[in-house]
C-alpha cells in the first residue's frame, strides 16, 4: 500500500522530530572568486599551481589549472579539497594526529582520496562547514598561502 506524501513524518516547526537538516554549500560564483584569489597569490609566488573547490560532500564545484602546473598535482588539489570538505580541518592538521599511531598512521593512508599534507582547508559559513579548497603544486607552504589568500576573501564569515 502506498503512503501518503507527508505522512508519518513529524514537523520540526510543529514541536516533532527533525526530518530534514539545513546545510551550507558553495556557489559556483563563491568558487570562481576563491580561485582566482588563490590564483594571484600564486602569481606573486611565482608558481603555477592546480586549484580545486569542493562543495560539502567533496563533489568538485570549479577547478583551474594555472599554465605549466603539474599533471599530477590535479588529483592531488581535487583530493586535498575533498579531504577538508569530508573532514572539516585543514589538511595539514592529519600527519600531527596518526604520527604517534602505528597502525592509524599505516591504515589510514590507504583511505582513497585523503590527503595527509598541507594545501586543503575547510570552507565554513556562519560556522557550518560548507566545503573546501586544495591547492597543489608548490610547496607544501606555498600551497597553504595560497589557500589562506583565497579563504581571506570570506573573512569572518569563514570562523568555525
Amino acid at each position: 500500500m502506498a503512503q501518503q506524501a507527508g505522512s508519518g513524518f513529524q514537523d520540526t516547526k510543529r514541536g516533532g522530530g527533525n526530518v530534514f537538516l539545513e546545510k551550507r554549500t558553495i556557489s559556483g560564483e563563491c568558487a570562481k572568486q576563491l580561485i582566482a584569489a588563490a590564483g594571484e597569490k600564486a602569481k606573486e609566488l611565482q608558481i603555477a599551481v592546480n586549484i580545486a573547490v569542493a562543495d560539502d560532500g567533496g563533489n568538485l564545484i570549479g577547478f583551474l589549472r594555472m599554465d605549466n602546473a603539474p599533471l599530477l598535482s590535479i588529483e592531488i588539489a581535487q583530493n586535498k579539497a575533498y579531504t577538508a570538505a569530508a573532514f572539516g580541518f585543514p589538511t595539514h592538521e592529519w600527519y600531527p594526529m596518526i604520527e604517534k599511531h602505528p597502525a592509524l598512521k599505516v591504515g589510514i593512508v590507504h583511505t582513497p582520496r585523503l590527503v595527509v599534507f598541507g594545501g586543503g582547508y575547510p570552507i565554513f559559513s556562519e560556522g557550518k562547514l560548507a566545503g573546501g579548497i586544495g591547492v597543489s603544486g608548490g610547496s607544501e607552504e606555498q600551497d597553504q598561502l595560497c589557500c589562506l589568500a583565497a579563504l581571506a576573501l570570506l573573512g569572518d564569515r569563514q570562523e568555525r
